[in-house]
């Protein structure tokens, strides 16, 4: 089941960084994780939902996607 998190940094250049889950742990997130068309990136602070897998050295974020705060979602439905 999908978990929603904030992102607490992502450094394009090395292409990572770390999702904070709603339980306070810190999430590992690749950029070939993120589920968008285009440069995939994450800004600080962004609401992000994705699921969980255990990594080569610990959980890391699969499936991540953008949780719309702009209304386009609804809007479109």
């Amino acid at each position: 089941m999908p978990e929603v998190g904030t992102v607490k940094w992502f450094n394009n250049d090395k292409g990572y960084g770390f999702i904070k889950r709603e339980t306070g742990e810190d999430v590992f997130v690749h950029h070939s994780a993120i589920q968008a068309s285009g440069y995939r990136t994450l800004n600080e602070g962004e609401k992000v939902e994705f699921d969980v897998k255990q990594g080569p050295k610990g959980l890391q974020a699969e499936n991540v996607r953008r949780v719309g705060d702009s209304g386009e979602q609804a809007a479109s439905s």
